[in-house]
C-alpha cells in the first residue's frame, strides 16, 4: 500500500499530525509512506517506521513548489493521498482514495481538525519517533540526575515569556524545597542565528545551564526530551515535540490560541496569561502560576 502524507511546513503542526500518521501505520502495517512537508518539519518524520521517502517542499514563487511536488508524484498510483494542507493537490495525482483537510480557521484543537480528515474519534495523540542511535548520541549530554529543560524561543517575539521569569521559575523549581531540588538545567532551541539570539539572555542569566541551541537533530532532541523530568517552554514546535515525546510538558501561552494549540501528551498542560483569548500579553503570566502548573504536572499520579 502506497500512502502519500502531505503535512505542514511548521514543526508544531507537523508534530500534531503525527498521531494520524501513526494511526494509519498501525492500521496498515504493510504500507509504504511518502511524507511531503517543509524543510523545518522533515526531521519530525525522519525515524517514522514505514517511511520510504520524504519530499521536501521548499517554498518558491508563484507556488511552484507544488508543481515540483506534482512532478515527483504524478507518475505513481497512490492507494491513499492524505493532504493536511487543504489544497487541491490530492486531485491532481492518481489515487484510489483521497482525504483532504478542510481549509480555513475554525474552533477546536488542531488535532481534532486533523482527525476529521479520516473521521477518527477520538483524535489520535501525537507521537515522537527516535532511534537507538539518536539516544546514543545524546546520552553523553544527559546529566545523571533528573533534569529540567527550558525552551525560551518562539517563532514570534510576543509569544516569548520574559527571561527574568524563566530564571525565577527555574530557581524555584530547583531550590532545595522545590519539586526538582538541585536539578541540572538544559536550554534547548532550534538551529540558526535567530534562535541563538533569542536564547542568549537566558543563557547569560543561567551560566550553570547547559546550552543545546541548534546542536541536535529533531530525532536527537526527541530522544533527549523523552528523558526530561520536566519541560517548560513557550508555545512552539519544541513544546509540541516535548509533549509528544512523553516529557511532563508545561506550555506557556499568551497571545496565541490555547484552545487550538495546547500541548498534547501523556503528561502535558498549558498555563495561560489572563486576558482575551489569543491576545493576552505574556507579561501577564506570573511565575507563581507557572510554578503551580509545574507542581501539578510533577505531582505523583493517584494510585487506582
Amino acid at each position: 500500500m502506497e500512502i502519500l502524507f502531505i503535512t505542514s511546513s511548521r514543526i508544531g503542526d507537523a508534530v500534531l499530525s503525527t498521531g494520524l500518521a501513526e494511526h494509519l501505520r498501525l492500521a496498515h502495517p504493510e504500507a509504504r509512506f511518502t511524507i511531503a512537508c517543509g524543510p523545518a518539519a522533515a526531521g519530525v518524520f525522519a525515524r517514522m517506521p514505514g517511511r520510504v521517502a520524504t519530499l521536501v517542499l521548499r517554498k518558491r514563487r508563484l507556488a511552484l513548489h507544488w508543481l515540483g511536488l506534482w512532478a515527483r508524484c504524478v507518475t505513481r498510483r497512490w492507494d491513499l493521498v492524505v493532504d493536511l494542507r487543504g489544497s487541491a493537490f490530492a486531485w491532481t495525482v492518481p489515487a484510489r482514495k483521497r482525504a483532504v483537510k478542510r481549509g480555513g480557521r475554525r474552533p477546536g484543537h488542531r488535532i481534532l481538525h486533523i482527525a476529521e480528515v479520516l473521521g477518527i474519534t477520538p483524535a489520535p495523540r501525537p507521537v515522537a519517533w527516535f532511534a537507538p542511535e539518536d539516544m546514543a548520541r545524546v546520552e553523553p549530554l544527559l546529566p545523571a540526575a533528573p533534569f529540567l529543560v527550558l525552551g525560551p524561543t518562539a517563532t514570534w517575539a510576543p509569544k516569548m515569556w520574559p527571561t527574568e521569569r524563566f530564571v525565577a521559575l527555574a530557581q524555584r523549581l530547583t531550590a532545595p524545597e522545590g519539586p526538582l531540588p538541585g536539578a541540572p538545567i538544559l536550554i534547548l532551541g532550534g538551529p540558526g542565528a535567530e534562535e541563538a539570539r533569542m536564547a542568549a539572555p537566558l543563557l547569560a542569566a543561567l551560566p550553570e545551564a547547559r546550552p543545546l541551541i541548534g546542536t541536535l537533530s529533531i530525532p536527537e532532541v526527541t530522544a533527549l526530551l523523552s528523558r526530561a523530568a520536566l519541560y517548560v517552554g513557550n508555545d512552539s514546535g519544541l513544546m509540541h515535540l516535548a509533549a509528544a515525546a512523553g516529557a511532563p510538558t508545561l506550555g506557556l501561552f499568551g497571545p496565541s490560541m490555547v484552545s487550538e494549540y495546547a500541548p498534547i501528551g501523556p503528561r502535558a498542560r498549558p498555563v495561560v496569561a489572563p486576558g482575551r483569548a489569543g491576545h493576552a500579553p505574556m507579561r501577564g503570566l506570573s511565575v507563581s502560576a507557572a510554578l503551580a502548573g509545574a507542581r501539578e504536572l510533577l505531582a505523583p499520579e493517584p494510585v487506582a
